[in-house]
């Protein structure tokens, strides 16, 4: 068993074998097959912070596997508050099977999973999102790329989207443009080890102010909020800054032709991203979207050892 705590944990290899399990997992349950393999088996979402997409393909993930599911919201819990993440980590553990937890801090995640004999995923934090990039890179695995021929831009805000982007981008070798305003660039210590793994993986990483730099012949263009949860009294200081920055139909003619358009939701319309783009033939967002069950469903499985035989078991090789 492992947890799952950044975009750090999988390597390129790993990354790839989980993408194949999760194609051979998809294609079952779009003909109403699924798995039984969690059988008498339980999961909880611990949350901080609310969520449609998260929590709605994480239960499903658990249930849709023959497993059982519990939401557990801040009111009930108040991890950190009402009762010491320690504490709440050593009653998870007597109970369930697997932690997925959706935080602010960093730090509450990873002492949770230092604490707790389950497995834990990381279902966001403020420094990553390492589900979401494993979704997203899983949606361009499907449209059949190539890896070392693909140019994946990034425009906006420097979060923990951005950070697991770039993080698996460089597992992958693929080249990733980053365009922020300084002020919001991504961590240096995220940047420093995105460089290190495309040293070792190929591809490269730019992190640069101007996003028609970042667009300038890019096969995918993503966005995301200005403003991350937890972060909305910015939100008008941060609009001021953002505007060059927002992804419409003047910036997405730089794009290399027939170019995808990616969101990782909620979007606000308008600000970060146009009705015309974000609705267009280009976007792939709302495959993004439906991928975070399919993938999810794979790393529930290899975060509790379970990943290798149940790829056996498809005949996924």
């Amino acid at each position: 068993m492992r947890d799952y705590l950044r975009a750090t944990d999988f390597d390129g290899r790993k990354t790839m074998e989980l993408f194949q399990l999760a194609a051979a997992i998809k294609a079952r349950a779009k003909k109403r097959e699924y798995l039984d393999v969690l059988r008498g088996m339980s999961g909880v979402l611990l949350f901080q912070k609310p969520s449609l997409r998260t929590r709605v393909t994480f239960e499903l993930a658990l249930q849709q596997m023959g497993g059982y599911a519990m939401y557990l919201s801040p009111a009930e819990v108040g991890m950190g508050q009402r009762e010491s993440v320690y504490d709440v980590a050593k009653n998870l553990e007597r109970w369930v099977d697997i932690v997925i937890a959706r935080v602010f801090a960093q730090k509450d995640i990873e002492d949770l999973a230092a604490a707790t004999a389950p497995p834990v995923v990381n279902a966001l934090s403020d420094d990553e999102h390492p589900c979401q990039a494993m979704a997203d890179f899983f949606t361009l695995y499907e449209k059949g790329v190539k890896w070392s021929e693909f140019v994946f831009a990034y425009v906006g805000d420097g979060n923990n989207v951005c950070h697991s982007l770039m993080i698996t981008a460089a597992n992958l070798g693929v080249e990733i443009r980053v365009a922020t305003p300084l002020q919001y660039a991504p961590a240096p210590t995220i940047v420093e080890e995105a460089r290190r793994r495309h040293a070792v993986n190929g591809g490269k990483l730019i992190v640069t102010t101007d996003p028609r730099e970042a667009v300038g012949g890019a096969h995918a263009v993503y966005t995301d909020v200005w403003a991350s949860m937890g972060r909305e009294h910015e939100a008008e200081e941060r609009r001021k800054v953002f505007v060059p920055y927002q992804v419409n139909a003047e910036l997405m003619k730089l794009a290399a032709p027939n170019a995808f358009v990616m969101h990782d939701l909620p979007a606000h319309r308008g600000e970060e991203i146009t009705d015309e783009v974000m609705d267009s033939p280009a976007s792939i967002i709302f495959d993004q979207a439906e991928n975070r069950l399919h993938i999810q469903k794979a790393i529930i499985l290899e975060c509790l050892g379970m990943a290798e035989s149940t790829a056996a078991s498809l005949g996924v090789r």
